[in-house]
């Protein structure tokens, strides 16, 4: 076995880094350089932006209305609290309250029976 045919440890990590990083050595990427909570300046490698993956700002959301009605539909997990669920549900129990006071006025001709649903 000559020299070539022997692999060096890190030259099996030689691929693409995380965070869209340049492939190659991993301490030659740009740092991050962001302020931590201990004074120091921040050593993650970063991304294009100039920043790490921790240090690259929050999401400040949506802006269309077609990206903010994905997000709201991304959310629903069953439905019970929409507008229209609430709106039905109001419905059936004011149906519900008047069949009550008609089978109580029926029964009050007759007999006091509280019906109880």
């Amino acid at each position: 076995m000559n020299q070539k045919d022997k692999v060096k440890p890190h030259e099996k990590r030689r691929g693409w880094l995380k965070n869209e990083n340049p492939p190659g050595d991993f301490m030659k990427a740009l740092r991050c350089g962001a302020k931590t909570r201990k004074g120091t300046p921040c050593q993650a490698p970063a991304m294009k932006n100039g920043r790490c993956r921790l240090h690259g700002g929050k999401s400040t959301g949506p802006k269309t209305p077609e990206g903010i009605e994905r997000i709201r539909q991304a959310h629903l997990k069953h439905g019970e609290y929409t507008k229209e669920a609430i709106a039905s549900r109001k419905g059936f129990n004011a149906l519900l309250r008047e069949l009550k006071g008609t089978i109580n006025e029926i029964s009050d001709s007759h007999t006091k029976i509280d019906i109880k649903i």
